[in-house]
């Protein structure tokens, strides 16, 4: 599938409306939160006040006797799993016997209505014993910390250790750091922390479980993933997947934070015992204390450079929160950790911890951020020492076809050389730095960002409509207006308009397995799918044009929407033409595609961040910031562009404000939209969006994913402007307020 060039495009580019604009605009679309069902009734969980505790007892009893109280459920209540992974997973959707976290499901009520169900949960009886809880890193990781799994078999670089809160340390790595940090001219070594944070979706969790007198479970749940959510219940509920359907509903905002399931398996549950359907939605501070943000983090970069500009070494050790349960985002971030970087002796070391907090989740280009968060202000550091140019000193040592990554593999085609190019060529990097003054420090920072993209398996479907309009039925959920940007590509093979093109997400039932939302994978692995698709309807329908045009079907081409016989242009007949005598030419047309694509792809952002920051307060403002990013070629720019934006603002947030505040006994104290602290419209300029096109040669139009990559540069962007106004490196995340007035007022040399 070799790219197509860009000068044949009709469709692709373009900005058509979003197939499913109006009904999300005018309230039509159907939420988790709209789904209702006849005899529905409420569900409502019970949640541990304490961080880290055992169950000695559970009593319900006063709460079932309340009118209007139809069941209560406990873990006692879910299939016993003889893998030792599925009993975890089974205690982390409802705790056993001990909870690992505030928030921690305990036990849940069927109700009749919401505030019955609410009013229940302080009439069951929990009695605790309370433990020692381990909130950070550094009191976990100590010989003599609390364990939170006793029994877990923790891979320590392939020693199995019984016992332990160090779930599992991995490694990656090429050629000699140690020789290579020899050789440096220059060796610059600084540690970073970060803390947790949430993705920020509007939306809460929710679910709608219905399970019927056949035995046959449906849920519908705002989800990154119906078959992700199918094969997660069933698993648990010990059921065939076959026996379980997830409804498609529109969700509101994920980041990655909506892949796992949380309510779904609870809510089938109590659906069974009641033999009622059951709807779940979680309140904010639920949604903060018992899904998963993205990890907290320690990370130590150390960076060698030669006099002449190159770096010959670095070595990053990171350690990330996985929460109460194993698997944080080391995963990602260990093989990702220098991608942007052309480094012949690289290694990278992380760990994945345990501590009690709630288990973490995805959230746009895992891990990488707080790696980025060390690594691009080491960079800067060496910049800032040898007097370099930050751009040129990037592109010299930047990673590009043929580069080999700390993990073995060598990059095929990417564009972040050209991103860089890009870069230095704008009107932001180019105009005069801001000045400071009496009252404001004012500074400009860089900072670059990799995410790798998901390949997988995906399936789609045609149905061509007799009025020359074309039925897509697909398996994945739209977040970010997939359904255009797959529609799109439909529309350019097949020669139509975009909105000819009708897209439609059913059930599980309904189309092929699908994996997740998530990645940068759908407008790229889905749309692969879809041209796979598209194409077997053009060769199905050129036999229809042949009885049409009186030719063997392998003298008819198709080009532009007209099919005709070779050599012949006059005698032709348009797809849309075409379409309306399927009756007289065989009846309906039809046609599949499905791949499970092997080849991941990888994405390079370079974003540039002015800041000033008020001497007296400590308070930061952003006031210009240009973010750039290679997206192979955009379906629809306008959606890439936001895609773009919305990551850099998730990434400046994370540089700046956000952050999971706990007390000593492991309570979250802002587990809202009131106390958490993103950044809205007021706080940040106008995000200049640069999309950079160097096609992805494993798509047949070049597209690369665009919603990975843009959270990452701000964390190396956003600190290194700070430093540049100040002097000084801030290592600690966010950078409040608070943090840098007290370097004012207490820590700032004279």
């Amino acid at each position: 599938m070799p790219p197509t060039k860009r000068s044949v495009y009709k469709v692709l580019g373009t900005r058509p409306i979003r197939h499913d604009g109006l009904d999300k605009v005018t309230g039509r679309a159907i939420y988790g939160a709209d789904v209702t069902a006849p005899g529905m009734v409420w569900g409502e969980l019970l949640r541990s006040p304490h961080a880290h505790a055992e169950i000695v007892s559970i009593n319900y009893r006063n709460a079932l006797e309340m009118p209007g109280v139809l069941g209560v459920i406990t873990h006692a209540d879910f299939p016993r799993h003889d893998s030792e992974e599925m009993r975890r997973g089974a205690t982390h959707i409802m705790a056993d016997e001990k909870v690992l976290f505030k928030g921690h499901p305990v036990a849940a009520v069927a109700a009749t209505s919401r505030n019955i169900a609410i009013e229940a949960m302080k009439h069951i009886q929990v009695e605790y014993k309370i433990l020692p809880a381990v909130m950070n890193v550094a009191d976990s990781m100590k010989p003599d910390a609390p364990l939170l799994h006793p029994t877990l078999e923790c891979d320590h670089f392939g020693e199995i250790v019984i016992g332990s809160n160090i779930a599992s340390h991995i490694a990656e790595g090429i050629g000699d750091i140690d020789a290579g940090f020899a050789k440096s001219d220059l060796v610059v070594e600084l540690t970073t922390t970060s803390q947790m944070v949430h993705q920020g979706y509007v939306e809460p969790h929710n679910a709608t479980a219905l399970w019927d007198e056949s035995g046959r479970l449906t849920i519908s749940s705002s989800t990154q993933g119906m078959f992700g959510i199918r094969t997660q219940v069933a698993a648990m509920l010990a059921v065939p997947e076959s026996r379980v359907r997830v409804n498609a509903v529109e969700i509101g905002g994920g980041f990655g934070g909506k892949t796992l399931s949380y309510l779904p398996t609870v809510a089938a549950l109590l659906s069974r015992a009641v033999h009622r359907p059951v709807k779940m939605v979680m309140d904010r501070p639920a949604v903060f204390e018992g899904t998963g943000p993205a990890s907290g983090s320690e990370v130590t970069a150390k960076i060698g450079v030669t006099n002449d500009g190159k770096l010959i070494s670095a070595h990053v050790e990171m350690t990330l929160e996985a929460g109460a349960y194993p698997g944080s985002a080391i995963i990602w971030a260990v093989p990702s950790s220098f991608a942007a970087y052309d480094i012949p002796n690289a290694r990278a070391d992380g760990y994945d911890v345990l501590v009690n907090r709630p288990k973490t989740n995805a959230y746009r280009a895992p891990g990488l951020p707080q790696v980025a968060f060390a690594v691009e202000q080491a960079i800067d550091e060496i910049c800032d020492r040898m007097s370099w140019d930050k751009i040129d000193f990037r592109i010299k040592n930047s990673s590009r076809e043929g580069t080999q990554r700390v993990n073995g593999p060598r990059f095929g085609r990417i564009g972040f050389v050209e991103t860089l190019e890009a870069a230095r060529s704008t009107d932001h990097w180019a105009s005069p730095k801001p000045v400071s003054d009496n009252r404001w420090m004012r500074g400009r920072g860089l900072g670059v960002g990799y995410a790798p993209h998901s390949g997988g398996l995906a399936s789609a479907a045609l149905a061509l409509n007799k009025d020359g309009t074309v039925s897509l039925t697909e398996g994945s959920q739209d977040i970010g207006g997939t359904r255009a940007s797959v529609s799109m590509q439909v529309a350019e093979v097949l020669g139509i308009d975009a909105h000819s093109v009708i897209p439609v997400i059913p059930d599980t039932d309904g189309i092929g397995y699908t994996d997740v939302t998530a990645g940068s994978r759908v407008t790229n692995v889905m749309g692969v799918a879809a041209y796979l698709a598209a194409n077997e309807l053009v060769e199905k329908l050129k036999a229809r044009a042949a009885v049409v045009l009186d030719s063997e079907s392998d003298a008819v081409e198709f080009e532009d929407g007209v099919f005709s016989v070779t050599g012949q242009s006059a005698n032709s007949i348009p797809f849309v033409e075409l379409a309306g005598r399927m009756d007289e030419t065989g009846g309906p047309v039809t046609s599949t595609g499905s791949i499970d694509h092997q080849g991941d792809t990888n994405g390079y952002g370079v974003h540039i961040c002015d800041i000033e920051i008020d001497r007296e307060t400590g308070k930061t403002n952003v006031i210009r910031y240009t973010a750039l990013q290679d997206v192979g070629q955009a379906a629809h720019p306008s959606y890439a562009e936001g895609q773009v934006q919305g990551g850099a603002v998730q990434g400046i947030g994370w540089a700046l404000n956000e952050e999971y505040v706990y007390d000593a006994d492991g309570r979250m104290e802002n587990p809202s939209f009131l106390d958490y602290r993103m950044p809205i419209s007021m706080d940040l300029p106008m995000i200049e969006a640069i999309l950079v096109e160097v096609p992805n040669p494993l798509h047949p139009f070049g597209i690369r994913g665009a919603a990975e990559v843009p959270i990452v540069p701000p964390l190396g962007a956003v600190p290194n402007a700070i430093a540049d106004a100040t002097g000084h490196r801030f290592l600690e995340a966010p950078i409040k307020p608070s943090v840098i007035l007290r370097w004012l007022l207490e820590d700032k040399p004279e």
